[in-house]
């Protein structure tokens, strides 16, 4: 893979859509690994790892960031629950406890400063969200069936329920499979995409398809099975996001695919091991 600069991520799909918004997303490096960050966080220490940090965990990874900070995770189980820091489990540090130990959920919330929370994937969406204006932060891992469920909205109204406003929030979406080559059955395509079509009686799989194919910028591209269609979990995401107030300027989606640069990321889909990069960031000031 031939790390992307300023031009190339310029020509990528999800720049087209979300236009120009000054957001740049940069490679860095710790100890010779790299690791990407996004210019919309450049003021909460965060990052979205590649697969040269495996197996390190949260509690060793945390060492990257400039920070002293608790360190938080989750037991992911493909759902749409999303838990403050305060009913989850703090890792231990150097080394993560085992998995049976925490919460199950598929995002957290920050309620203090110095608070890093973290997610795991392996083409699924790594979400890092930033309130400006609190420095409140939040991680969410948002698989098709979070999509469906949708587990970023529901990350949303957390932030809001503590009192967030939708202008000062930030939402990054990191490296997951692209929708050019996740293919799925037209039933989940349709349960997903159900989420950001208008609600229509007695609807059908191939009534919520066509709906999805008429939007302006589909999450939805053909594929030559039958019964099959490619499904790019990223842009209804954005597309739940648009339609609950957020402007394009407050997204940034990452232009790297798991499934197609193997040389930075696991993919589930392509290798099927269950290998994972980790995704993580640190709360400021409240």
């Amino acid at each position: 893979m031939t790390l992307a600069d300023s031009d190339s991520q310029k020509s990528n799909r999800y720049y087209q859509i979300l236009g120009e918004n000054n957001t740049t997303w940069h490679w860095q490096k710790w100890q010779g690994l790299s690791y990407l960050t996004c210019s919309l966080l450049e003021h909460w220490p965060h990052g979205f790892f590649t697969h040269h940090f495996w197996p390190r965990t949260p509690g060793e990874l945390v060492e990257v960031f400039p920070s002293s900070a608790e360190v938080y995770r989750v037991k992911q189980v493909h759902g749409n629950t999303v838990l403050t820091t305060g009913k989850a489990t703090q890792v231990e540090m150097p080394n993560s406890s085992p998995e049976k130990t925490y919460a199950e959920a598929d995002g957290l919330i920050t309620q203090t400063a110095k608070q890093a929370v973290w997610v795991c994937s392996a083409d699924c969406v790594p979400v890092l969200i930033a309130d400006k204006k609190t420095g409140q932060v939040a991680a969410v891992h948002a698989g098709w069936r979070g999509t469906a469920a949708k587990i970023v909205p529901v990350a949303l109204a957390s932030f809001q329920a503590q009192g967030s406003q939708l202008s000062d929030l930030l939402f990054v979406l990191g490296p997951a499979i692209a929708g050019e080559v996740y293919q799925v059955s037209e039933d989940v395509a349709a349960e997903v995409g159900a989420t950001v079509v208008p609600q229509i009686d007695r609807a059908t799989t191939e009534d919520i398809l066509h709906s999805l194919e008429l939007l302006p910028n589909s999450p939805i591209l053909s594929d030559p099975e039958p019964e099959k269609v490619r499904l790019d979990v990223r842009m209804v995401n954005v597309l739940q996001l648009e339609q609950l107030g957020i402007g394009h300027s407050q997204m940034a989606i990452a232009p790297y695919c798991t499934y197609q640069q193997p040389d930075y990321f696991f993919s589930y889909r392509r290798e099927k091991q269950k290998k994972v990069q980790w995704s993580g960031i640190v709360s400021g000031l409240s």
